[in-house]
């Protein structure tokens, strides 16, 4: 008896201990959900890639191997509260990054097999937010849109061509992408962390001008499009 006794003493006491701590955690921007509209900025991280499908009726022993490098991120957020876990989300920036395509089905050395692309994109996503309710000092949220992204790097006009050692991709490009993220209030700001997949819509690729049309290196290719892992830090 006694020690049921003393069990139950604990289990009350514990509670009672975690309702105090509940009641001292400060809940700070208490009235930041309530604006219509807010702004902020992200810095970032991102990892791109091409997604890249083959004609096999051209050349079936056609492989590029693309291996990209680590890029950054940075922009401007613009925020439309639209429910009270809904919104409606623009961020126009930049992002820019390189990539190496391996031409493994061309022999005669690095001159004709390897490609050096760099590219610097200003993107403007339009996304929707979708946020779970506040718990204490943060939220979770979903967030997905497309995005209209300019190539600052695209040589779609140049004449020459991979016969020249020119590797082109198209200036104008559409993309969709998915996240996860969460809504961190602190005292000042709100600090916002995300992780995005980004893929593209459209094919990137500007064809080879052969007469005959069997470029060795975009002649097999069927499509050719961006897609990549983004990193972002948000502050509100």
């Amino acid at each position: 008896m006694k020690k049921a006794f003393i069990v139950i003493f604990l289990i009350i006491f514990s509670l009672n201990n975690l309702s105090a701590q509940k009641r001292d955690i400060v809940q700070y921007k208490q009235n930041w959900d309530k604006q219509q509209v807010f702004w902020g900025y992200f810095l970032g991280l991102n990892m791109k890639d091409y997604k890249i499908s083959y004609n096999d009726k051209v050349n079936t022993n056609a492989f590029i191997v693309s291996t990209p490098s680590m890029g950054f991120e940075v922009g401007l957020i613009g925020d439309l509260r639209l429910h009270n876990n809904i919104s409606l989300r623009i961020e126009p920036g930049l992002s820019s990054n390189s990539k190496e395509l391996a031409f493994t089905h061309i022999y005669g050395g690095q001159k004709d097999s390897i490609r050096e692309v760099n590219s610097t994109y200003f993107r403007v996503p339009l996304l929707l937010k979708f946020n779970t309710n506040r718990l204490d000092n943060m939220r979770a949220y979903v967030i997905a849109g497309v995005s209209y992204d300019y190539n600052f790097s695209s040589n779609q006009d140049n004449p020459e061509d991979n016969f020249d050692g020119e590797f082109r991709t198209k200036k104008n490009n559409f993309s969709y992408e998915l996240g996860i993220g969460v809504d961190l209030y602190l005292p000042y700001f709100i600090f916002s962390p995300s992780i995005r997949g980004v893929f593209a819509i459209n094919d990137e690729l500007v064809r080879d001008n052969a007469s005959n049309g069997l470029s060795r290196w975009t002649g097999p290719v069927d499509y050719f499009g961006t897609r990549g892992v983004f990193i972002k830090f948000a502050f509100h």
